[in-house]
């Protein structure tokens, strides 16, 4: 996500028993089926004809929630240190929460996309929880910009602004996801794909270099499998994890004046930091590499029960997408230029205000607010599934 002046960047009703937010980077449930006729002490039941209730819907996993909650905080506190990058702490954090926090959020939206097919319930949903919100949001932030910004007004569904570039990237990763789950080397595949888009200047177009560049960690969760997070959830891995961050930290206050800041963006092509094919392929690699280390190093952190912050981490699009008006108007107003937060104390209290914010933006009230542009109740928009005929 740059920060330029226009930067290209990232329903029903609830129930009371369930989360707010059907997040669409979470799993599509099925329908459950209604149950067969009881028997034995069931027999009254039989006898009227009534159906068992429906099995409970499956509960989510607390982990996934959690780490979607911490994510989401990285998110926004990135987002605010970016235009801090004179002090050298807000340089060196805001380069190690790049590293990782977008690869995070893809494996983990890729790993819950796994059973998505073109039925016709998950593709209205992937129509009305990431299409229609891209729309919405691509105008209003356009809007907002020429408003707010006093800047020319440009609205283009094909050229993502500032942090729309995830919902148009996560519409088509999801189209693609049956094309992955049939191939024999998916993830190596993707990684091919990935480091060809680079070698190249695909233009801004859905800001493709991004699109192409982040699939091999959507590809790498589709593969995953719940053993595979049960490894990582062992206690033994905890104090691991805690020194690899650790030295990510570290290794990102050391590289933080020898690479260009263009690298952790994603959607620039080798030529942009004159390097050839081989030695930008090489960097790529290294960033993958990385990345998936440093992801996996996050979730040994992440807590595995059901905490106050659980319920949030369901909601964290509306964070994401929300937060953002925000970011822009004080970069609108020169509020980033307020000398207090251009020192250390002043980087601290930024921080904490942005998870302050991040978390206020994920209740309920949120959400309820502004369900109508994230989660739409569309049902008049939509027809039967159109099948062939198959008589012609």
């Amino acid at each position: 996500m740059t920060y330029t002046t226009r930067p290209s960047g990232a329903g029903t009703a609830p129930r009371a028993d369930q989360p707010l937010s059907m997040d669409p980077t979470a799993a599509v449930p099925e329908a459950p089926s209604v149950g067969a006729v009881g028997t034995g002490g069931a027999a009254g039941a039989a006898a009227t004809g009534a159906a068992e209730a429906p099995p409970p819907r499956k509960q989510r996993d607390p982990f996934f929630d959690n780490a979607k909650y911490f994510a989401i905080l990285l998110v926004v506190v990135g987002h605010s240190l970016a235009y801090l990058q004179d002090v050298p702490l807000a340089q060196g954090l805001y380069l190690f929460i790049y590293m990782f926090h977008m690869p995070l959020f893809v494996l983990i939206t890729g790993y819950f996309s796994r059973n998505w097919t073109f039925s016709a319930g998950k593709a209205r949903r992937l129509i009305t929880t990431v299409g229609v919100p891209y729309v919405v949001f691509e105008t209003a932030y356009s809007l907002y910009h020429w408003l707010a910004g006093g800047n020319k007004l440009e609205i283009s569904l094909l050229s993502p602004y500032y942090l729309t570039w995830f919902l148009c990237a996560l519409f088509l990763w999801r189209l693609s996801t049956p094309v992955w789950q049939q191939i024999r080397w998916p993830l190596a595949v993707a990684i091919g794909i990935a480091l060809l888009a680079y070698m190249s200047d695909l233009g801004d177009t859905f800001d493709i270099h991004r699109v192409l560049g982040l699939l091999p960690f959507y590809v790498l969760g589709l593969t995953l499998r719940p053993e595979h997070f049960e490894l990582l959830k062992k206690p033994v891995l905890r104090p691991i994890g805690a020194v690899v961050l650790l030295a990510g930290v570290g290794g990102a206050f050391f590289v933080m004046d020898r690479m260009s800041r263009g690298w952790i963006y994603w959607k620039h092509p080798h030529e942009a930091f004159n390097v050839g094919n081989f030695s930008g392929s090489l960097m790529r690699m290294a960033m993958f590499a990385c990345a998936a280390v440093l992801v996996a190093a996050f979730l040994t952190q992440i807590p595995r029960k059901r905490y106050w912050f659980t319920g949030l981490g369901a909601a964290t699009l509306y964070a994401y997408l929300l937060h953002g008006f925000l970011t822009r108007t004080m970069n609108f107003t020169d509020g980033w230029s307020m000398d207090w937060m251009h020192t250390v104390p002043g980087i601290l209290i930024v921080i904490v205000i942005a998870m302050t914010i991040g978390t206020l933006l994920c209740t309920k009230w949120v959400v309820r607010t502004m369900s109508w542009a994230l989660e739409p109740k569309m049902t008049w928009v939509f027809t039967p599934l159109r099948r062939p005929n198959r008589k012609g």
